[in-house]
């Protein structure tokens, strides 16, 4: 993975989709549970990759790139977060609470775990939450997500 993106970062058109195509799902669910917001996760997904995309050149291989991509994905997020907290809010219905309970997705297969899952995991400290979702959801390693959330990897031990 890491030589696609240096490949991309060369020039190589091919090795960028290779390297988008191999990451893309990991970065999607990375967003999703860091931002709480899987309509959204694509969007965040797009927006990883665009900035990637433009520090590709840069990318000199010195971590692995799937992990320098996450950390542009929590870079990405925290953006994200950022700019909702300064930009109000606005609903075009009285009753907003049965609007938005009626847009959730019902009797899927699958509905009652996805939606426990996501509850636990919006129950972590942030912190907390990268951690799990990078070592065991998306399969980092320890010394993978510490380099993705920028602290030690007995931090990341502790917060698994």
């Amino acid at each position: 993975m890491t030589d696609w993106a240096l490949a991309a970062g060369g020039g190589d058109r091919e090795a960028a989709d290779r390297f988008v195509r191999a990451t893309y799902e990991d970065v999607r669910r990375f967003v999703t549970y860091l931002s709480s917001d899987a309509p959204g996760a694509d969007d965040l997904a797009q927006e990883t990759y665009l900035r990637a995309m433009g520090g590709l050149a840069r990318f000199a291989g010195r971590s692995c790139a799937r992990t320098w991509l996450m950390s542009i994905a929590r870079r990405v997020v925290i953006d994200r977060h950022r700019a909702a907290a300064v930009r109000p809010r606005t609903v075009d219905t009285a009753d907003w609470q049965t609007a938005a309970e009626r847009a959730q997705p019902r009797h899927l297969p699958g509905f009652e775990e996805y939606a426990a899952v996501l509850d636990a995991l919006r129950r972590l400290d942030p912190a907390r939450r990268q951690a799990f979702v990078l070592t065991q959801l998306l399969g980092a390693s320890y010394a993978e997500a510490a380099a993705t959330a920028g602290c030690p990897v007995g931090t990341v031990r502790s917060r698994v």
